[in-house]
Protein backbone atom coordinates (compact mmCIF):
# COMPACT_ATOMS: atom_id res chain seq x y z
CA UNK A 1 0.00 0.00 0.00
CA UNK A 2 2.66 2.34 0.40
CA UNK A 3 4.35 1.40 -2.43
CA UNK A 4 1.23 2.70 -4.20
CA UNK A 5 0.50 5.69 -2.60
CA UNK A 6 4.73 6.61 -2.99
CA UNK A 7 3.67 6.03 -7.01
CA UNK A 8 0.31 8.20 -7.11
CA UNK A 9 2.20 11.21 -4.99
CA UNK A 10 4.96 11.51 -7.48
CA UNK A 11 2.50 10.63 -10.81
CA UNK A 12 0.94 13.72 -8.67
CA UNK A 13 4.04 15.75 -8.33
CA UNK A 14 5.16 14.88 -12.12
CA UNK A 15 1.92 16.15 -13.47
CA UNK A 16 1.71 19.35 -11.33
CA UNK A 17 5.57 20.19 -12.12
CA UNK A 18 4.23 19.48 -15.90
CA UNK A 19 1.38 21.88 -15.31
CA UNK A 20 3.20 24.36 -13.67
CA UNK A 21 5.96 24.85 -16.60
CA UNK A 22 3.31 24.37 -19.07
CA UNK A 23 1.87 27.81 -17.40
CA UNK A 24 4.82 29.86 -17.26
CA UNK A 25 6.25 28.69 -20.70
CA UNK A 26 6.45 31.30 -23.17
CA UNK A 27 3.52 31.60 -26.23
CA UNK A 28 5.46 31.81 -28.88
CA UNK A 29 2.28 33.01 -31.14
CA UNK A 30 1.61 35.82 -28.72
CA UNK A 31 5.04 37.11 -28.97
CA UNK A 32 4.46 36.91 -33.22
CA UNK A 33 1.11 38.86 -32.97
CA UNK A 34 2.73 41.71 -30.39
CA UNK A 35 5.91 41.39 -33.16
CA UNK A 36 3.69 42.58 -35.95
CA UNK A 37 1.50 44.55 -33.53
CA UNK A 38 4.51 46.84 -33.66
CA UNK A 39 6.20 46.15 -36.71
CA UNK A 40 2.97 46.90 -38.82
CA UNK A 41 3.81 50.58 -38.10
CA UNK A 42 6.77 50.77 -39.28
CA UNK A 43 6.05 49.27 -42.85
CA UNK A 44 5.04 45.36 -42.57
CA UNK A 45 4.01 41.87 -41.32
CA UNK A 46 6.52 38.96 -40.63
CA UNK A 47 4.34 35.65 -41.51
CA UNK A 48 6.04 32.38 -40.06
CA UNK A 49 4.52 29.04 -41.26
CA UNK A 50 5.26 27.72 -37.65
CA UNK A 51 6.59 29.01 -33.87
CA UNK A 52 8.77 26.58 -32.13
CA UNK A 53 9.38 27.18 -28.37
CA UNK A 54 12.32 25.29 -26.71
CA UNK A 55 12.61 27.17 -23.07
CA UNK A 56 13.84 30.65 -23.82
CA UNK A 57 14.44 30.00 -27.38
CA UNK A 58 11.39 30.31 -29.94
CA UNK A 59 12.11 30.02 -33.48
CA UNK A 60 9.99 31.31 -36.49
CA UNK A 61 9.76 28.28 -39.55
CA UNK A 62 9.87 29.46 -43.30
CA UNK A 63 9.40 33.18 -42.17
CA UNK A 64 8.79 35.81 -44.25
CA UNK A 65 7.99 39.59 -44.71
CA UNK A 66 4.85 40.85 -46.55
CA UNK A 67 5.50 44.82 -47.05
CA UNK A 68 1.70 46.68 -46.06
CA UNK A 69 1.99 48.57 -49.65
CA UNK A 70 1.23 44.72 -50.50
CA UNK A 71 3.32 42.93 -53.57
CA UNK A 72 4.88 39.57 -53.16
CA UNK A 73 6.46 38.61 -49.46
CA UNK A 74 9.81 38.32 -49.08
CA UNK A 75 11.05 34.63 -47.88
CA UNK A 76 13.53 34.87 -45.18
CA UNK A 77 14.19 31.59 -43.95
CA UNK A 78 13.96 30.16 -40.02
CA UNK A 79 14.82 32.78 -37.28
CA UNK A 80 16.20 32.26 -34.14
CA UNK A 81 15.14 34.34 -31.11
CA UNK A 82 17.26 33.60 -27.93
CA UNK A 83 17.06 34.84 -24.38
CA UNK A 84 13.51 35.77 -24.68
CA UNK A 85 11.20 36.54 -21.41
CA UNK A 86 8.24 38.10 -21.23
CA UNK A 87 7.57 41.07 -19.02
CA UNK A 88 5.29 41.79 -16.35
CA UNK A 89 3.27 44.00 -18.80
CA UNK A 90 2.80 41.64 -20.80
CA UNK A 91 5.94 42.59 -23.66
CA UNK A 92 8.46 40.85 -24.38
CA UNK A 93 12.43 41.08 -24.28
CA UNK A 94 14.67 39.20 -26.83
CA UNK A 95 18.58 38.79 -26.52
CA UNK A 96 19.17 38.21 -29.80
CA UNK A 97 17.42 37.14 -33.17
CA UNK A 98 19.61 35.53 -35.81
CA UNK A 99 18.47 35.64 -39.00
CA UNK A 100 19.63 32.83 -42.19
CA UNK A 101 22.74 34.23 -44.52
CA UNK A 102 21.32 35.58 -47.86
CA UNK A 103 22.15 34.55 -51.02
CA UNK A 104 20.27 35.89 -54.26
CA UNK A 105 21.13 36.59 -57.80
CA UNK A 106 19.27 39.16 -59.93
CA UNK A 107 20.25 40.54 -63.37
CA UNK A 108 23.55 38.24 -63.46
CA UNK A 109 24.46 39.36 -60.01
CA UNK A 110 24.24 37.41 -57.26
CA UNK A 111 24.49 39.27 -53.40
CA UNK A 112 25.20 37.38 -50.62
CA UNK A 113 25.20 38.52 -46.83
CA UNK A 114 26.10 36.55 -43.94
CA UNK A 115 26.23 36.91 -39.77
CA UNK A 116 23.03 38.73 -39.70
CA UNK A 117 21.91 39.71 -35.99
CA UNK A 118 19.87 42.03 -33.68
CA UNK A 119 20.49 41.99 -30.04
CA UNK A 120 18.48 43.26 -27.07
CA UNK A 121 14.93 43.80 -28.81
CA UNK A 122 12.25 45.47 -26.76
CA UNK A 123 8.81 44.03 -28.04
CA UNK A 124 6.03 46.54 -26.76
CA UNK A 125 2.70 44.97 -25.21
CA UNK A 126 0.92 47.87 -26.76
CA UNK A 127 2.58 50.13 -29.38
CA UNK A 128 -0.75 52.43 -29.58
CA UNK A 129 0.46 53.51 -26.18
CA UNK A 130 2.59 56.60 -24.95
CA UNK A 131 6.46 56.35 -24.05
CA UNK A 132 9.03 54.21 -25.09
CA UNK A 133 7.34 50.96 -23.40
CA UNK A 134 5.15 51.55 -26.79
CA UNK A 135 8.12 51.54 -29.27
CA UNK A 136 9.51 48.29 -30.74
CA UNK A 137 13.49 48.95 -30.20
CA UNK A 138 17.00 47.37 -30.64
CA UNK A 139 20.60 47.65 -29.29
CA UNK A 140 22.67 46.75 -31.94
CA UNK A 141 22.34 45.47 -35.14
CA UNK A 142 25.45 43.35 -36.97
CA UNK A 143 25.86 42.33 -40.19
CA UNK A 144 29.06 40.26 -41.41
CA UNK A 145 30.84 40.48 -45.15
CA UNK A 146 28.32 41.23 -47.89
CA UNK A 147 29.24 40.47 -51.60
CA UNK A 148 28.33 41.11 -54.86
CA UNK A 149 29.61 38.80 -57.88
CA UNK A 150 28.83 39.41 -61.51
CA UNK A 151 30.86 37.57 -64.15
CA UNK A 152 32.52 35.76 -61.48
CA UNK A 153 34.38 38.78 -60.42
CA UNK A 154 33.20 40.66 -57.01
CA UNK A 155 32.31 44.27 -57.73
CA UNK A 156 31.24 45.52 -54.33
CA UNK A 157 31.99 43.91 -50.85
CA UNK A 158 31.70 45.41 -46.93
CA UNK A 159 33.28 43.94 -44.60
CA UNK A 160 30.75 44.44 -42.29
CA UNK A 161 28.46 46.72 -40.50
CA UNK A 162 27.39 47.43 -36.66
CA UNK A 163 24.60 50.04 -35.47
CA UNK A 164 24.35 50.53 -31.71
CA UNK A 165 21.38 52.23 -30.06
CA UNK A 166 21.78 52.99 -26.17
CA UNK A 167 19.14 54.11 -24.08
CA UNK A 168 20.48 56.49 -21.24
CA UNK A 169 19.85 55.29 -17.59
CA UNK A 170 17.15 58.57 -16.90
CA UNK A 171 15.97 57.42 -20.32
CA UNK A 172 15.85 60.80 -21.42
CA UNK A 173 17.15 60.12 -24.91
CA UNK A 174 19.05 57.73 -26.79
CA UNK A 175 23.30 58.00 -28.25
CA UNK A 176 23.73 55.88 -31.39
CA UNK A 177 26.42 55.31 -33.71
CA UNK A 178 27.10 52.86 -36.49
CA UNK A 179 29.80 51.63 -38.72
CA UNK A 180 30.53 49.99 -42.50
CA UNK A 181 33.63 48.98 -42.62
CA UNK A 182 35.75 47.75 -45.57
CA UNK A 183 33.64 48.92 -48.41
CA UNK A 184 35.08 48.35 -51.68
CA UNK A 185 34.17 48.90 -55.43
CA UNK A 186 35.74 47.55 -58.71
CA UNK A 187 34.76 50.25 -61.29
CA UNK A 188 36.85 48.39 -63.45
CA UNK A 189 33.82 46.56 -65.29
CA UNK A 190 32.42 50.11 -66.54
CA UNK A 191 30.79 49.53 -70.24
CA UNK A 192 30.81 53.26 -71.36
CA UNK A 193 34.15 54.51 -72.75
CA UNK A 194 34.07 57.89 -71.87
CA UNK A 195 32.68 56.52 -68.15
CA UNK A 196 35.72 53.85 -68.28
CA UNK A 197 38.55 56.91 -69.05
CA UNK A 198 37.02 59.12 -66.40
CA UNK A 199 37.41 56.56 -63.68
CA UNK A 200 41.22 55.64 -65.09
CA UNK A 201 41.96 59.52 -65.16
CA UNK A 202 40.46 60.38 -61.42
CA UNK A 203 42.31 56.80 -60.01
CA UNK A 204 38.92 55.33 -58.89
CA UNK A 205 39.12 52.00 -60.35
CA UNK A 206 39.12 50.56 -56.60
CA UNK A 207 37.27 52.80 -54.68
CA UNK A 208 37.86 51.83 -50.65
CA UNK A 209 36.74 53.81 -47.57
CA UNK A 210 34.34 53.19 -44.34
CA UNK A 211 30.72 54.81 -43.39
CA UNK A 212 30.16 55.99 -40.20
CA UNK A 213 27.70 57.72 -37.88
CA UNK A 214 27.13 58.92 -34.58
CA UNK A 215 24.78 61.22 -33.05
CA UNK A 216 21.57 61.51 -30.01
CA UNK A 217 18.07 61.67 -29.07
CA UNK A 218 16.46 63.63 -26.36
CA UNK A 219 13.29 62.84 -26.28
CA UNK A 220 11.83 65.70 -24.41
CA UNK A 221 12.42 68.62 -26.73
CA UNK A 222 12.54 66.07 -29.17
CA UNK A 223 16.57 67.35 -30.46
CA UNK A 224 17.92 65.07 -33.01
CA UNK A 225 21.61 65.58 -33.17
CA UNK A 226 23.90 63.85 -35.58
CA UNK A 227 27.15 64.93 -35.65
CA UNK A 228 28.76 62.77 -37.60
CA UNK A 229 27.65 60.61 -40.99
CA UNK A 230 30.90 60.63 -42.37
CA UNK A 231 31.77 58.94 -46.24
CA UNK A 232 35.71 58.56 -45.36
CA UNK A 233 37.66 56.73 -49.12
CA UNK A 234 41.11 56.57 -49.10
CA UNK A 235 43.09 59.01 -51.93
CA UNK A 236 39.37 60.24 -52.09
CA UNK A 237 38.67 62.25 -49.30
CA UNK A 238 36.51 62.58 -46.35
CA UNK A 239 32.65 64.35 -46.50
CA UNK A 240 31.30 64.53 -43.24
CA UNK A 241 27.52 65.80 -42.83
CA UNK A 242 26.34 66.59 -39.55
CA UNK A 243 22.92 68.34 -38.49
CA UNK A 244 20.66 69.31 -35.56
CA UNK A 245 16.73 69.63 -35.74
CA UNK A 246 14.37 69.80 -32.98
CA UNK A 247 10.81 68.69 -32.41
CA UNK A 248 11.32 64.97 -33.43
CA UNK A 249 9.30 64.03 -30.17
CA UNK A 250 7.30 60.59 -29.41
CA UNK A 251 4.23 62.29 -30.33
CA UNK A 252 5.35 62.96 -33.46
CA UNK A 253 6.86 60.00 -34.26
CA UNK A 254 3.28 58.73 -33.15
CA UNK A 255 1.93 60.98 -35.90
CA UNK A 256 4.21 59.65 -38.67
CA UNK A 257 3.29 55.66 -38.23
CA UNK A 258 -0.20 56.47 -38.13
CA UNK A 259 0.03 58.92 -41.05
CA UNK A 260 2.15 56.11 -43.51
CA UNK A 261 -0.99 53.28 -41.74
CA UNK A 262 -3.86 55.70 -43.43
CA UNK A 263 -1.87 55.78 -46.65
CA UNK A 264 -1.35 51.86 -47.12
CA UNK A 265 -4.85 51.04 -46.48
CA UNK A 266 -6.03 53.56 -48.83
CA UNK A 267 -6.84 51.71 -51.95
CA UNK A 268 -6.44 54.55 -54.22
CA UNK A 269 -2.96 55.25 -54.44
CA UNK A 270 -2.55 58.82 -55.74
CA UNK A 271 -4.70 60.16 -53.27
CA UNK A 272 -3.19 58.08 -50.65
CA UNK A 273 0.27 60.28 -51.59
CA UNK A 274 -1.74 63.12 -52.23
CA UNK A 275 -2.99 63.00 -48.13
CA UNK A 276 0.41 61.87 -47.34
CA UNK A 277 2.04 64.89 -48.90
CA UNK A 278 -0.71 67.21 -46.77
CA UNK A 279 0.51 65.13 -43.60
CA UNK A 280 4.11 65.72 -43.88
CA UNK A 281 3.43 69.39 -44.50
CA UNK A 282 1.63 70.05 -41.08
CA UNK A 283 3.87 67.34 -39.42
CA UNK A 284 6.59 69.67 -40.68
CA UNK A 285 5.33 72.69 -38.92
CA UNK A 286 6.62 70.64 -35.45
CA UNK A 287 9.97 70.72 -36.62
CA UNK A 288 12.95 73.54 -36.14
CA UNK A 289 15.95 73.64 -37.69
CA UNK A 290 18.81 74.11 -35.28
CA UNK A 291 22.17 73.32 -37.46
CA UNK A 292 23.81 71.66 -40.06
CA UNK A 293 27.42 71.23 -41.82
CA UNK A 294 28.85 69.92 -44.44
CA UNK A 295 32.92 69.48 -44.75
CA UNK A 296 34.87 67.94 -47.14
CA UNK A 297 38.84 66.80 -46.19
CA UNK A 298 40.16 66.41 -49.30
CA UNK A 299 42.94 63.02 -49.89
CA UNK A 300 43.62 64.21 -53.37
CA UNK A 301 40.80 63.83 -55.58
CA UNK A 302 40.93 67.88 -56.06
CA UNK A 303 43.53 67.85 -58.35
CA UNK A 304 43.04 64.68 -60.21
CA UNK A 305 39.54 66.15 -61.12
CA UNK A 306 40.74 69.54 -62.21
CA UNK A 307 43.21 67.82 -64.17
CA UNK A 308 41.05 65.70 -65.99
CA UNK A 309 38.44 68.80 -66.36
CA UNK A 310 40.97 70.68 -67.71
CA UNK A 311 41.90 68.01 -70.05
CA UNK A 312 38.73 68.12 -71.29
CA UNK A 313 38.90 71.76 -71.72
CA UNK A 314 42.36 71.46 -73.54
CA UNK A 315 44.12 73.21 -70.72
CA UNK A 316 45.99 72.64 -67.32
CA UNK A 317 44.61 71.50 -64.30
CA UNK A 318 46.03 74.86 -62.50
CA UNK A 319 44.38 76.79 -65.91
CA UNK A 320 41.19 74.94 -64.79
CA UNK A 321 41.52 76.07 -61.06
CA UNK A 322 41.95 79.62 -62.37
CA UNK A 323 39.17 79.61 -64.48
CA UNK A 324 37.11 78.70 -61.88
CA UNK A 325 37.91 80.97 -59.38
CA UNK A 326 37.27 83.83 -61.54
CA UNK A 327 33.66 82.08 -62.76
CA UNK A 328 32.81 81.46 -59.03
CA UNK A 329 31.92 85.29 -57.99
CA UNK A 330 30.41 85.59 -61.36
CA UNK A 331 27.54 82.62 -60.85
CA UNK A 332 26.80 83.77 -57.01
CA UNK A 333 26.28 87.45 -57.96
CA UNK A 334 23.15 85.95 -60.11
CA UNK A 335 21.66 84.84 -56.62
CA UNK A 336 21.89 88.16 -54.76
CA UNK A 337 23.52 86.89 -52.01
CA UNK A 338 25.85 89.72 -51.47
CA UNK A 339 26.88 88.72 -47.46
CA UNK A 340 27.88 85.36 -48.33
CA UNK A 341 29.17 85.81 -52.49
CA UNK A 342 32.56 87.13 -50.92
CA UNK A 343 33.20 84.48 -48.16
CA UNK A 344 32.37 82.10 -51.03
CA UNK A 345 35.03 82.99 -53.51
CA UNK A 346 37.34 83.86 -50.98
CA UNK A 347 36.86 80.18 -49.33
CA UNK A 348 37.00 78.50 -52.87
CA UNK A 349 39.61 80.09 -54.12
CA UNK A 350 41.95 79.33 -51.28
CA UNK A 351 40.74 75.35 -51.54
CA UNK A 352 41.35 75.12 -55.19
CA UNK A 353 45.15 77.04 -54.64
CA UNK A 354 45.74 74.30 -51.80
CA UNK A 355 42.94 71.28 -51.58
CA UNK A 356 42.93 70.52 -48.28
CA UNK A 357 39.61 71.29 -46.47
CA UNK A 358 36.10 73.40 -47.46
CA UNK A 359 32.87 73.62 -44.81
CA UNK A 360 29.72 75.01 -45.35
CA UNK A 361 28.09 75.63 -41.74
CA UNK A 362 24.46 76.95 -40.92
CA UNK A 363 24.15 78.03 -37.26
CA UNK A 364 21.06 79.97 -36.60
CA UNK A 365 21.15 82.34 -33.89
CA UNK A 366 18.11 80.20 -32.89
CA UNK A 367 16.11 77.64 -33.74
CA UNK A 368 14.24 78.35 -37.08
CA UNK A 369 10.88 76.62 -38.07
CA UNK A 370 10.87 74.63 -41.00
CA UNK A 371 8.06 76.65 -42.62
CA UNK A 372 9.71 79.54 -41.97
CA UNK A 373 12.50 77.75 -44.19
CA UNK A 374 9.72 77.02 -46.83
CA UNK A 375 8.48 80.10 -46.64
CA UNK A 376 11.19 81.88 -47.33
CA UNK A 377 12.64 79.26 -49.84
CA UNK A 378 9.63 80.12 -51.83
CA UNK A 379 9.25 83.79 -51.69
CA UNK A 380 13.00 85.09 -51.26
CA UNK A 381 15.44 82.63 -51.42
CA UNK A 382 18.40 84.90 -51.36
CA UNK A 383 17.23 85.54 -47.79
CA UNK A 384 17.94 81.98 -46.91
CA UNK A 385 21.69 81.63 -46.04
CA UNK A 386 20.86 84.99 -43.13
CA UNK A 387 17.74 82.73 -41.72
CA UNK A 388 19.86 79.91 -41.58
CA UNK A 389 23.20 81.54 -40.38
CA UNK A 390 25.37 79.95 -43.60
CA UNK A 391 28.93 80.87 -43.44
CA UNK A 392 31.99 79.42 -45.87
CA UNK A 393 35.15 78.31 -44.69
CA UNK A 394 38.88 76.60 -46.70
CA UNK A 395 41.30 75.27 -44.73
CA UNK A 396 40.27 75.49 -41.25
Amino acid sequence: MTFYRTTRLMLSGAAFLSLAGSAFALDGQDLLKKINAAYTLQGGTLIADGVDVDGTTVTLKKASFKPNSGGEALAIGEITMTGVEEDDDGGYYIEEAAFPDISTTNDGATLTVTDLNLGGISIPADPKGEGLDSMLLYESAHSGPLKVVKDGAEVFSLGGSDLNLTLREDESGFDFDGTFKGLKADLTKAADPASKDAIEKLALQQVNGDITMKGAWDLTPGTIDVSEFAFDFANVGKLNLAFKISGYTMPFVKSLQEAAKQAEANQNKEEAQQALGLSMLGLLQQLSFEGAQIRFDDASITKRALDYAGSQQGVSGKQMADSLKAMTPIMLAQLNIPELQNAVSAAVSTFLDDPKSLTVNAAPEKPVPFPMIMGAAMGAPNTLPQVLGVKVSAND
